[in-house]
């Protein structure tokens, strides 16, 4: 059988690596792509891989990215939209928008859209890295995307990834029919660095003294890796919501089509 193509970003360490790891043992061809040089290219050496440098406060990074993976891979068969994190303080990007969503929502919905025509041609999975902040942390406005009026760092982390979900299930919407399949999971409280951005308790409890009761890296990616190495509509229903290989209830504003239909035509205005 021919080797398929996995994409993962935010593979530099953590659940990504991890994720990456997994798939390079079984012969897949993995890509990994990391915002930090060095870091990625570790990885990549030390798995065998193939690595790209991208940072998503850049969306200029992004749309280089999409040229060059459509340049190098005639397939992709999975996409393992992994990047995100908490931030600190309000922050806003060079292109405009509050670092929060670009980083976590706007920046993997502007490069799955890139790799579009790609994916579907492949009949791709797009796997998306949610969290269950989604559902404790979101208070979600469509019309306050930017997180302008009343921003705290968790509550902007918990708004994208609710972004994730409702991206994951207008991508279906729109794409499914075409043959691309997707699916969000939530990781779990995993012992990673993903919190070292924020001034929050998340940083505490994800890099502090609390860290030695969480999950590891590995078995964080296990929804991920499980989701990438089966078949959708056989072991898993594209459109959902995944922890622990099952599905599971989001936020309640999950399942607004209308919202997800809107989110989807603000967020191309802003990046396509």
């Amino acid at each position: 059988m021919t080797a398929r193509t996995i994409l993962i970003t935010g593979a530099s360490d953590g659940i990504g690596a991890s994720a990456a790891a997994s798939f390079a043992s079984t012969g897949d061809r993995v890509v990994i792509v990391g915002r930090s040089p060095q870091k990625t290219e570790a990885v990549a050496t030390r798995l065998g891989v193939e690595f790209y440098v991208a940072d998503f406060t850049r969306l200029d990074d992004v749309r280089t990215l999409a040229a060059k993976l459509l340049a190098a891979y005639p397939r992709i068969d999975v996409l393992a939209n992994n990047a995100g994190g908490i931030m600190g303080k309000r922050e806003v990007t060079g292109d405009g928008h509050e670092k929060t969503f670009q980083v976590n929502h706007l920046a993997p919905f502007l490069l799955t859209n890139l790799l579009m025509d790609r994916l579907v041609a492949s009949g791709a999975s797009v796997i998306n890295t949610s969290s269950a902040a989604n559902k404790v942390l979101a208070r979600f406005d469509i019309d306050d995307l930017e997180n302008a009026n009343g921003y705290s760092a968790s509550r902007a982390y918990g708004n994208g990834k609710l972004a994730n979900i409702l991206f994951t299930k207008e991508l279906v919407r729109r794409y499914g029919e075409a043959g691309v399949s997707s699916a969000a999971f939530h990781p779990g409280v995993v012992a990673t660095s993903f919190g070292t951005g924020s001034s929050s308790a998340m940083k505490l409890m994800y890099g502090g003294l609390l860290s030695r009761f969480l999950l590891t890296p590995a078995q964080g990616a296990d929804t991920l890796v499980w989701l990438g190495m089966t078949h959708p509509g056989t072991d898993w229903t594209s459109g959902e919501y995944y922890e622990k290989r099952r599905v599971i209830r989001a936020n309640k504003q999950a399942y607004d089509d209308s919202l997800a239909t809107e989110l989807w035509e603000r967020s191309s205005a802003m990046v396509l």
